[in-house]
């Protein structure tokens, strides 16, 4: 009984909504990629399974641990093969935005998420289970824009390169696409000396207050015309 009460249940209570969390911003990021590969006639993701919401398709362990410890990360790479699209470069580009893109949409709808539910604690009281819900859609939003704004960084392999590479000339364009075997090394050593938080801290704090403020003015905008 003395280790049953001593367990702080509403840590692990918080864990597991942020692992949850997690999950959900992977799984969306990833499915996403291959969505838009597969609609650009792309079909190596879909006969990876890769187009599943099942999370144990697209888990990269550490990138799992990094987004549970520290809000950026990433999930194991969905499989594309550019000589499918008729414009190469131009695909691989709408293929690795719709990845970040995904996560900017699914944080702003939890946002609204999150207004609606601050409104039910404001008019009748919190709960447990109105706070849980409200905590989870806050955790949404974090974790997506920091995925979003991780991804979006323009260094291989991470899909912001894909969006420069489109400009590059061929020559170039294979040269870049190539550091894509060490990038992760690379971009590794920069996480671990810190020399990307200051960016990524102020990104994420100035979209997560435009995505509240945003959401806020939708919402009240909405039952105000209802």
């Amino acid at each position: 009984m003395s280790l049953i009460h001593g367990i702080d249940w509403q840590g692990m209570g918080t864990m597991v909504l942020r692992i949850a969390a997690i999950l959900l911003c992977l799984v969306v990021h990833e499915v996403c990629h291959g969505l838009a590969a597969w609609k650009l006639g792309d079909p190596t993701a879909k006969m990876s399974h890769r187009l599943s919401l099942n999370p144990l398709h697209h888990l990269d362990v550490f990138g799992l641990l990094m987004m549970v410890t520290v809000g950026f990360g990433w999930a194991k790479p969905v499989p594309v093969d550019p000589r499918y699209f008729k414009k190469p470069k131009q695909g691989m580009a709408i293929t690795a935005l719709a990845g970040p893109a995904s996560n900017f949409v699914l944080a702003y709808l939890a946002a609204l998420g999150a207004n609606a539910l601050a409104a039910v604690m404001t008019a009748r009281g919190e709960t447990a289970g109105v706070s849980m819900a409200f905590q989870f859609c806050y955790l949404l939003v974090l974790l997506n824009i920091g995925l979003g704004v991780f991804n979006l960084i323009p260094f291989p392999p991470l899909d912001g390169s894909k969006v420069v590479a489109m400009f590059l000339p061929d020559r170039l364009y294979i040269r870049w696409m190539q550091l894509e075997r060490y990038g992760m090394i690379l971009l590794m050593a920069v996480l671990w000396f810190g020399w990307l938080d200051g960016f990524l801290g102020a990104a994420r704090t100035a979209l997560t207050n435009l995505m509240f403020t945003g959401s806020e003015f939708v919402f009240y905008g909405l039952l105000g015309f209802l």
